[in-house]
């Protein structure tokens, strides 16, 4: 089953770019990374999917029911934690939970402390004394303090420390054990290599690749570093299938996709003193497919 199902969705803004023919599906129980630089139209496809604003075209289902038609519906079941987080700035962060909790009808008070204990979130503090760092921590438990059937997170991670970063991984795997679905969008390559099971990549307001993040790693995209015994002209590893070609002095590197055999061949062209072929990395490989598409 799917639980997000997004199928050609537009967001236009006159002249300025949102998302064109956006489509791509979440299948339920999965881990499902969004990636693209600030700007690339991730937030606004969220937004969009969560009915905070309405499409121009296309359509999009979350567990199978209509967007915005059946809106109030299926929020209850949806945990959101947006890029920015706002909040009446006056309230303690125990009165702001506990009034986010009403809203879903059940008593949240137990889950509101095991998840401020895993965050070392002080509930008595009151939401202006917090810094930016400990209001996303509160977004954090307000998102999931209802055990949601599904949790769209936006930018989740900004203003975490690294050992509160992990500990907020960690607290994801673990929903998701439980059958949680989780659509991760982030501009940190590292986090959704770390976190997702499929990605998909948005350039410009359009998807480039949805793809699993194994078959990304483990696909004929390889990492080629030589050093060569003499100066060679750069434009000699200039062929088809090499990518992301760069020089010093007697080093070169470059990424290569196609058979590995004809990229042997040409080196065996030349002196080389050593030769290195790893995997990329995502992040290259990400950057593979921005440089391909131009």
């Amino acid at each position: 089953m799917n639980v997000i199902e997004i199928k050609n969705l537009t967001k236009t803004y006159g002249n300025a770019r949102g998302i064109e023919n956006v489509s791509f599906h979440v299948e339920e129980g999965e881990i499902f990374g969004f990636i693209g630089p600030n700007g690339a139209g991730k937030s606004t496809t969220l937004r969009t999917l969560l009915s905070i604003i309405y499409p121009t075209s296309g359509s999009a289902t979350v567990f199978g029911k209509d967007s915005v038609q059946s809106a109030s519906k299926i929020k209850k079941d949806i945990g959101y934690l947006p890029s920015e987080v706002f909040y009446y700035d006056r309230m303690r962060v125990k009165d702001l939970l506990n009034y986010s909790a009403s809203f879903y009808k059940k008593d949240c008070r137990k889950r509101i402390q095991e998840l401020a204990e895993i965050m070392d979130l002080d509930l008595s503090k009151r939401i202006d004394d917090l810094s930016y760092g400990n209001r996303k921590k509160v977004g954090i438990v307000q998102g999931l303090l209802h055990k949601p059937k599904l949790i769209i997170l936006d930018e989740p991670t900004g203003g975490l420390d690294p050992l509160m970063q992990q500990k907020f991984f960690d607290l994801l795997k673990e929903e998701n054990k439980k059958g949680t679905t989780i659509l991760f969008s982030s501009h940190i390559l590292s986090e959704v290599q770390k976190m997702c099971d499929r990605v998909a990549i948005i350039k410009e307001g359009k998807i480039i690749k949805v793809e699993k993040i194994s078959t990304l790693k483990e696909s004929n995209h390889k990492k080629i570093k030589v050093e060569t015994k003499v100066p060679v002209d750069v434009g000699f590893f200039d062929a088809d299938g090499v990518t992301n070609l760069e020089a010093t002095n007697n080093t070169i590197s470059f990424l290569f996709s196609g058979n590995i055999n004809l990229i042997m061949r040409k080196l065996s062209e030349i002196e080389l003193s050593n030769v290195w072929v790893d995997e990329p990395d995502l992040e290259e490989i990400f950057l593979h497919y921005y440089e391909k598409e131009e």
